[in-house]
């Protein structure tokens, strides 16, 4: 037998430990938690069906430590390196997003678990985004920014010495991987001392605010941890009651009865008091409190008709008023159906599927046929990704006024694979995988032939 810790256990003691951290490093996300969790009671006590649903799906049990962070590195050599830390961890890139159009300079993934047992165990993801230097305009700048970011190590000895020892050996024991989670804390740590002086600290946080907290520290300092909620409507309400100040409007598709994709809103960046070289005082913003809701995945179609619906909306909603806003994207997204019947029919989001032994199987064996009959139950499958306008969203409300809306450039996943050193997963194959092999496996259990 393996004496390996599985690589599960140790992303949940990871997350745990991040979790600590950034509470006592944020106390209001402290705050923001107990809030989360006292909506969550709220909305599962007045709705014993939910509750009933959220258990039978195994996401119940997973609600309260559901948590995604983000942080944002400035070289290759950071993005592959953070590439083989994360996989100690179980976690591997899924998805590319270029954050680049809605004018945040950097494009992204999202290190996860990929498989329902991993998700089931412990979901903690991190987005992470890497730094596109060659979109600073200033030429001077954009070498001295290099220069900075080649003269740090955003990893301490023993991790580096703990991520091979992983990849030698297949795993780590007990002792390692305490180690290892203590170690790798320690590359996302605030630092309260910056690395340049306030002049090039003014200088890059001129070209964008997001490249100055990106490049003047020596670590990059997780930005953000995420609860999750089953009402992020209330939460948004309770956080300006609990002395918090929310983002503006809450990010992502409009509330409905069945859930779809991600909502995502946030307490703006805290003012932190940091020290330049030299010892000469200052101020930076950086550091926030996302909170998430998330619903069912949807299909390529239904991502298709969402962005379609997406775009008419913020063609005709420019609104900061969360409650305008709110109400208008509700009638643009009135044609997108809104039960889970419909969305499954039509193909636009993803299902389990799971047998019911012991009920009598109709003449037809088609999947409604056997539906219909209760022999079969389809539970919508949780979107475990990001969509980009919601994530530039929250980045740009916490970078304050003077952004810019967009860069003139293209994606370029290529050259972000590049840096990373392996492709990114396509995270609409892994739903459509999983809900393939569920339906597979739930025929195989009812006798029935595999269509």
């Amino acid at each position: 037998m393996s004496h390996w810790i599985h690589k599960d256990q140790i992303r949940d003691r990871f997350s745990r430990a991040m979790s600590a951290m950034y509470r006592q490093e944020v106390p209001q996300y402290g705050t923001l938690l107990k809030l989360v969790d006292s909506v969550n009671r709220r909305v599962l006590d007045k709705d014993p069906e939910l509750a009933e649903a959220l258990t039978q799906q195994g996401e119940l049990e997973r609600l309260n430590v559901e948590r995604h962070g983000a942080i944002r590195v400035g070289t290759a050599e950071e993005l592959a390196m953070l590439r083989r830390l994360f996989a100690v961890m179980g976690m591997a890139p899924v998805g590319y997003y270029d954050l680049s159009t809605a004018g945040v300079p950097v494009h992204s993934t999202a290190f996860r678990p990929v498989d329902e047992v991993a998700l089931t165990r412990n979901p903690f993801r991190v987005f992470t985004s890497l730094l596109r230097l060659e979109l600073i305009e200033d030429e001077a700048l954009r070498r001295q920014a290099t220069d900075i970011l080649s003269a740090r190590d955003i990893f301490t000895t023993k991790a580096r010495h703990l991520i091979v020892l992983a990849e030698q050996q297949g795993g780590l024991d007990a002792a390692q991987a305490e180690a290892f989670v203590h170690e790798a804390l320690e590359t996302f740590r605030w630092h309260q001392q910056a690395t340049v002086d306030l002049a090039t600290y003014r200088a890059l946080n001129a070209e964008h605010r997001l490249i100055a907290d990106v490049v003047c520290f020596r670590g990059p300092h997780i930005n953000h941890l995420t609860p999750r909620t089953l009402d992020i409507d209330a939460v948004q309400t309770a956080m300006s009651q609990a002395g918090m100040t929310p983002k503006a409007i809450i990010e992502g598709p409009p509330r409905r009865r069945c859930p779809i994709l991600l909502r995502q809103t946030s307490f703006r960046a805290l003012e932190e008091s940091i020290a330049f070289a030299g010892n000469e005082p200052g101020q930076h913003t950086a550091r926030f409190g996302e909170i998430e809701q998330r619903g069912v995945a949807l299909t390529r179609k239904g991502r298709a008709l969402y962005d379609e619906l997406l775009t008419a909306a913020r063609e005709t909603n420019s609104s900061t008023d969360n409650t305008t806003h709110q109400d208008q994207l509700a009638r643009v997204f009135e044609a997108f159906p809104d039960d889970h019947a419909t969305l499954r029919r039509e193909g636009l989001a993803f299902y389990r599927y799971r047998p019911v032994p012991g009920v009598p199987l109709p003449a037809a064996h088609d999947t409604e046929s056997l539906i219909a009959a209760g022999a079969l139950v389809a539970r919508p499958i949780v979107y475990e990704d990001f969509l980009p306008v919601s994530a530039a969203g929250i980045f740009q409300s916490n970078l304050g006024d003077g952004t810019r809306d967009e860069y003139a450039s293209h994606s370029l996943q290529a050259q972000f694979e590049a840096a990373l050193g392996a492709e990114v997963i396509d995270e609409l194959a892994l739903y459509e995988k999983s809900q393939q092999a569920s339906l597979d496996d739930a025929l195989q259990a009812l006798g029935l032939a595999t269509p």
